[in-house]
């Protein structure tokens, strides 16, 4: 456990600023939604009229009728100001649903695109990432973006124009006052340019940290049997309540900003108003001005700050959405290691003769784990891989697959360098069995359909029934309809094994890679399933890296593999005989194997 490290995630360093090609890439999951966004402006503008006319229907009811006791038209006055409010309460209804559905419909369009590249992405990425921090790609960062979109840009869009009108308004009614209330704006607008500059840095730092929670979560969760089986419980959570604490004082530092700017803008607004209370007043006094006029600069003062508020909490919104869109498309600009050339083809229906060509491969290419690898395997050939652990033999499987390029060399399949073919119609032609075989949440019967959708239920039947699967998915609850749990968490480590060769089967590829695909199957299991092993390698190109005595003494050929080199090759009697490191394993551990199973 503890995989990652603190503080691992993509793009980590530096602060993230306002990037316009970021919010260019981001709009073209946005525009097309332009028809909501049209109607959501309107009601917008409806919004922002609403406001504005508040504050001055104050001063006409004060000056023009109360000042001269005009009941009626009061009465007309204050209809309209409950009019108003009922507009601006419709109108933000209407603002807020079509911005949440261009919100939510961008954040599908965008999750959607992301997690198809993600599928296209190499075992080389994956290598480098916990699963975690992908994941928080995926989730929070995504909806991160979609609250910019469905609160954030039009709220700022009614703010800008409501400050806006309210300038205009303010210096049309009067100018003087209008000049001294702005004396305050200085004061704001630094207090603005402080808070961005901090805050940039406090959002950026919270994703860093959430990721981090995912990461270690979803290791934690995926490793709990290992956890307890060693008793780490403790250990672990106290390095969850470490990586969680972080995410805390991350979240409380952009916390503790905007607690601080959110009440110096109020006392800003306290001041701009009490000018207004001194210089406004002492021109009542002197008949120069009229009390409706004092009271509607009030409240558009008040209304003045209440914007400026709002886009303080949008700018953190948009900073915490920059991040996240820093690294969405920084993995939607990751490249696949493995793509189709140009001009790469269609293989067809494959024999199955493979050759490797010299091949040096290296995870990291300045350190090979394979070097100068030459073999070949003819049409239906069994070629057993063994040696010690580590020496190779899964890079060699693994380049077979075409889950990663060999650095130097080439690997032929029917005369065609797998790097000229096109790399969906090779790997339909390839079934692989692992060790550690991974079912699907879902049914006994999808995980066995799983590489042939297509497929009848007699033929996942008769698959199942070829590898001895059968007889107990029979009588499971509801037989190949019965859920088998998140990774196959409901069946046995046999019974997952045994579904993992009817999906094979079922499949019916060319060329079949079994990596230890029998080691962790008990000895009744085993019984059951060499028959079924010779019906799926039957006239099948099978590499096999071996643990089975019996799999290892059926091969056409053995290739010994010891620190990334074939040291020694031949069938299971020539290599006895030569008394090499076959010899030696076969001593240490297959001689074992045969009397236990004798």
């Amino acid at each position: 456990m503890g995989f990652h490290g603190h503080g691992h995630s993509m793009l980590e360093d530096g602060p993230v600023a306002y990037d316009s090609e970021l919010v260019r890439r981001l709009m073209k999951y946005v525009v097309p939604h332009w028809r909501y966004i049209l109607l959501a402006s309107i009601m917008t503008l409806g919004v922002a009229g609403s406001n504005l006319a508040g504050p001055y229907l104050l001063k006409v009811a004060i000056d023009r009728y109360i000042a001269t006791g005009n009941l009626w038209g009061l009465n007309g006055v204050a209809a309209l100001y409950i009019l108003t409010h009922l507009v601006n309460w419709v109108c933000s209804y209407g603002q807020t649903y079509y911005m949440s559905w261009v919100g939510q419909n961008t954040l599908y369009s965008l999750r959607r695109d992301l997690f198809s590249h993600l599928q296209r992405l190499g075992f080389k990425f994956y290598d480098s990432r916990p699963a975690g921090v992908i994941m928080s790609r995926v989730t929070n960062d995504v909806q991160a973006i979609q609250e910019l979109i469905s609160g954030g840009l039009v709220h700022m869009i009614s703010d800008v124009i409501v400050l806006g009108g309210i300038v205009t308004i303010m210096l049309l009614m009067n100018t003087r006052l209008a000049l001294v209330s702005f004396l305050v704006l200085p004061f704001l607008t630094y207090t603005a340019i402080v808070f961005r500059n901090r805050v940039r840095r406090a959002y950026r730092d919270v994703r860093v940290k959430i990721a981090n929670v995912n990461a270690t979560l979803q290791e934690s969760i995926s490793g709990v049997r290992v956890a307890q089986s060693f008793v780490r419980e403790d250990l672990n959570a106290q390095r969850f309540d470490q990586t969680n604490l972080e995410n805390l004082q991350a979240n409380m530092r952009a916390a503790s900003l905007f607690s601080v700017f959110m009440p110096l803008v109020d006392c800003i607004g306290a001041a701009g108003i009490s000018l207004i209370l001194w210089y406004g007043g002492r021109q009542v006094m002197a008949g120069t001005l009229t009390v409706g006029v004092v009271v509607a600069f009030i409240s558009y003062l008040e209304r003045f700050y209440r914007p400026l508020q709002d886009l303080g909490q949008i700018y953190n919104t948009m900073q915490s959405a920059m991040a996240a869109c820093e690294k969405i498309f920084a993995i939607m600009d990751t490249e696949p290691e493995i793509t189709d050339r140009p001009g790469a083809v269609d293989p067809g229906s494959l024999k199955g003769h493979v050759r490797f060509e010299n091949v040096t491969f290296g995870y990291d290419p300045d350190r090979p784990v394979l070097h100068d690898i030459n073999l070949e395997a003819l049409p239906g050939e069994r070629v057993a891989l063994v040696g010690p652990t580590g020496a190779g033999k899964t890079s060699i499987i693994n380049l077979l697959a075409r889950f990663y390029d060999p650095q130097r060399g080439r690997i032929v399949v029917d005369g065609h360098d797998l790097r000229d073919l096109k790399v969906e119609c090779l790997r339909k032609q390839i079934g692989i069995v692992l060790q550690d075989t991974f079912l699907f949440s879902g049914t006994v019967k999808d995980n066995i359909k799983y590489g042939k959708l297509d497929a009848t239920d007699e033929e996942v039947i008769a698959a199942a029934k070829a590898v001895g699967a059968h007889e107990f998915i029979e009588k499971m609850p509801q037989g190949y309809d019965t859920p088998v749990g998140e990774r196959g968490a409901m069946l046995s480590i046999g019974q997952r094994q045994l579904i993992s060769f009817a999906r094979a089967l079922l499949r019916d590829p060319r060329i079949l890679i079994l990596d230890e695909a029998t080691s962790s199957v008990d000895a009744y299991t085993e019984v059951l399933i060499q028959r079924a092993l010779e019906k799926l390698l039957e006239g099948r190109t099978s590499f096999i890296i071996a643990h089975r005595l019996s799999t290892v003494r059926n091969a056409d050929k053995i290739l010994v593999i010891d620190q990334g080199r074939i040291v020694e090759r031949g069938t299971h009697a020539e290599l006895l005989a030569r008394g090499g490191l076959y010899a030696q394993l076969y001593e240490m551990q297959f001689r074992y194997q045969e009397v236990a199973g004798n």
